[in-house]
């Protein structure tokens, strides 16, 4: 914008004056760990080295490790647009994390970080098939090597992928987004994989508005299952919701070998079934509420054979009626009993949690346009440029939010290995990442000042993200 300020008196204390100075200061200098955090586990080389970048390379001022970090930086520090890499365009914090020069070169030269039609055009080059596929395996490579480099170098011997449906509500005419009675808003409806034990975030699908919540989700499971044995653990389970567990996808999981456990919608047979176990047994009420489970065999008309279900009975403080409802398994009453198997969904909600932190902190805005983009410098276009796969590149969008999810994951991890307490994404980000700082040059060496308040996090942290340094494949 350009404008500056000049000295200024505060009305309420006029021994403060406010002025504005060509200092290096910066709001952001968490993008300077998150990028030793990328550094360290090396996510973005290997992003850049399965991608094709086919822009004239002796045009390019901006790479594309450089571009990949932008966009997963400026997500992951709260600008959530474009367009505020144009007010960032100088900040020394922002331009170091995200180069891929060495020196002072960063902040003495260049052109600072990449324009908005820079960052778009990025963005319909990650949309095209073979990209889109890398970008989407990057989340799960990322999970991978922080898991690994937790447990020594080791696979876990299981996991468990909590599989759910996401609503994002979306604005404009935007292909794809459709109205959904069901969240009474025009929305997508990505579906989204994650592991609630450890808050990774796995794949994410963006899906028309209008589809039901199972469409499409047994490839899916299927494809993060495979990805999953191969990289994270040996051994994989499943757990849904009640929209999921069809006779299809049950039995696909099933063939496979895949242990699933679902909650199950209730019907007039499933009632009939639990009507003789809805009796509160004789004696005076305690004053905690009580729970009970059953063991139940039942065969939906679309399934091709009977399977267990378990009966969940519970008191209701201040009700006089049980409630009830229905998991439906594959794993067996030997290996899982009916109190075992309710805690393990009940580990659920902490992936609903996981996911409310990638909507309420990241919010992912999926915005993107069907206008024709111009065409790449120094290709003039022999016919018009054809438009943009717009559901495309807003699924690059979501991809980029949860990449940057993870880098702040890894980075919340390792904080609460080093202070030995939990960690939201919001309290880190607020008070570890956007402390202020101010970058000082002198000679060929720069001087990255944090403010006090942030210094001992900062002290804490950074030991623990040099330990991926060696894990990192």
């Amino acid at each position: 914008m350009g404008e500056t300020l000049r000295p200024v008196a505060a009305g309420f204390n006029r021994s403060l004056t406010i002025e504005t100075r060509a200092e290096r200061l910066t709001g952001d200098p968490g993008a300077v760990l998150l990028r030793e955090v990328i550094d360290a586990t090396g996510i973005v080389p290997w992003m850049a080295a399965r991608m094709k970048d086919d822009r004239r390379q002796a045009d390019v001022i901006h790479d594309l490790p450089c571009l990949l970090r932008t966009m997963m930086l400026l997500a992951a520090q709260g600008w959530q647009d474009h367009d505020d890499a144009d007010a960032l365009r100088h900040d020394p914090a922002m331009r170091l994390a995200v180069s891929s020069s060495t020196g002072l070169a960063p902040v003495t030269a260049g052109a600072g970080l990449a324009s908005q039609p820079t960052l778009s055009r990025c963005t319909a080059m990650l949309a095209r098939p073979g990209n889109l596929k890398v970008l989407r395996e990057a989340a799960l490579e990322l999970a991978g090597r922080n898991l690994r480099a937790e447990n020594d170098g080791a696979r876990r011997t299981r996991i468990t992928l909590d599989v759910d449906s996401l609503p994002i509500e979306v604005h404009g005419h935007q292909p794809k987004a459709e109205w959904n009675g069901h969240y009474r808003a025009r929305i997508y409806h990505p579906l989204i994989t994650s592991i609630a034990e450890t808050g990774d975030m796995l794949d994410a699908r963006l899906r028309p508005g209008n589809v039901g919540t199972a469409d499409g989700a047994l490839d899916v499971i299927l494809d993060v299952v495979d990805r999953a044995e191969a990289s994270l653990c040996k051994i994989t389970h499943v757990r849904i919701d009640a929209g999921f567990p069809s006779g299809a996808l049950l039995a696909g999981l099933e063939a496979r070998g895949v242990h699933h456990v679902a909650r199950l919608r209730a019907n007039s047979l499933l009632h009939r079934l639990a009507e003789p176990h809805m009796k509160r047994p004789a004696g005076r009420r305690p004053a905690d509420p009580r729970l009970w489970t059953h063991e139940l065999e039942y065969q939906a008309s679309t399934w091709d054979e009977p399977r267990r279900v378990v009966l969940v009975v519970k008191e209701r403080p201040g009700d006089l009626l049980l409630d009830r409802f229905f998991l439906v398994t594959s794993i067996s009453r030997c290996k899982m009993n009916g109190l075992a198997l309710l805690e393990h969904y009940r580990q659920r909600g902490k992936a609903e949690g996981h996911m409310g932190e990638l909507m309420d902190v990241l919010a992912p805005t999926l915005s993107s346009t069907n206008r024709p983009k111009t065409h790449l410098r120094g290709k003039k276009p022999k016919t018009a440029a054809p438009a943009v796969d717009a559901f495309a590149c807003n699924e690059v969008r979501l991809l980029i939010a949860m990449l940057a999810y993870q880098v702040m994951h890894v980075a919340r991890r390792a904080m609460a290995r080093a202070t030995g307490s939990a960690w939201s994404l919001r309290r880190l980000r607020e008070r570890v990442l956007r402390a202020g700082a101010r970058l000082v040059i002198s000679a060929r060496r720069m001087t990255l000042i944090l403010a006090e308040a942030a210094a001992p996090f900062w002290a804490s942290i950074w030991p623990q993200i040099q330990m991926l340094r060696g894990a990192s494949p």
